[in-house]
Formats: structure tokens, sequence, C-alpha cells
């Protein structure tokens, strides 16, 4: 863990390559956005646990995600894309068994509030139009292909170079 976290603080934040995303605007009705915002606060909860500053960033990868070449285009579909896989999935969440055991957590109801303001236009500008982030104990194969853009506690926020 030390010498990833030594080797990910090396890696410079570049600031002026975090370009604000835009507002999301959800097409859904009613039933689609009450499962999308279970899949945000979902995914921010696993991610991130309570930390409601951490929950804006994650989220906002999601939504940015779902409107970048290359992933789903609904927000169900980017968290759990390559889940029926043990590994390559993107949230690690959905194939590492940690979603079976769900969590009696506290932190539902504030996570859904979370994922319906992101779902209303919210953006959390702190992470840009990041499409990746990871822990800074690990160093994932993709890092040097992308560009850090922001550091929200433990996590660290990317966009394609």
């Amino acid at each position: 863990m030390a010498q990833a976290r030594a080797s990910n603080a090396r890696v410079p934040i570049v600031a002026a390559a975090r370009v604000r995303a835009k507002p999301y605007r959800f097409g859904g009705g009613s039933a689609e956005r009450a499962q999308a915002v279970d899949c945000l606060a979902t995914a921010a909860l696993y991610e991130v646990g309570d930390d409601p500053r951490g929950q804006r960033a994650v989220i906002q990868v999601i939504l940015n995600r779902a409107r970048a070449p290359g992933f789903p285009r609904t927000i169900c579909g980017v968290v759990y894309q390559g889940f029926d896989r043990t590994t390559g999935c993107q949230f690690s969440f959905t194939c590492d068994g940690s979603i079976k055991r769900r969590t009696r957590h506290f932190g539902w109801s504030a996570a859904r509030r979370v994922a319906r303001e992101a779902l209303a236009g919210h953006v959390f500008a702190d992470v840009g139009r990041a499409t990746h982030y990871h822990a800074d104990w690990m160093v994932p194969y993709w890092r040097d292909t992308m560009i850090k853009v922001a550091k929200v506690d433990t996590h660290l926020f990317y966009v394609r170079l």
C-alpha cells in the first residue's frame, strides 16, 4: 500500500485538464428514475461509504461515463458493466461478491438524496469530466494512460488523454 501511495503521489494533478461537466439531464420516466437513483446510491455507498463528498464524486463519474463513448448509455448499465466477470467489472462491488452481502447501512437515504440531486442537474465540479478513479492504495494498469485531475479523500480521478 505504501509503495502504491508513493507512486500515485508522484503523478501530478493537472487542474487545467479538469473541465466542468455539464448538468446531467435524465430522460426516463419515474420508474426508470427510481432505478437510476438506486443504482447511483448503491455504487456510492459501496465505493466510498457515507462520505457525501466522495459520493458526489463517484456519482459524477458514473454520469460522465453514461455520456462518454465506450460506456453503456444507462446509469445502471454503467454501474453494472462487467458484473458477470470475476475481473474486469467497472465497480468492484459488482463482481467481487460484496453485492451479495447487501449492507445494512444507515446512509441509504442520504445517498439517494445525493443521487436525486445529480439526476436533477447538480454537477460535482471537483472531478470535472472524470470517467475513471481508483483508491490511492492501488495502481491500476490504466493509470499512466490518463491524466489525473483530482483527489477526493483517498480516491484519485482521471480523464482520458
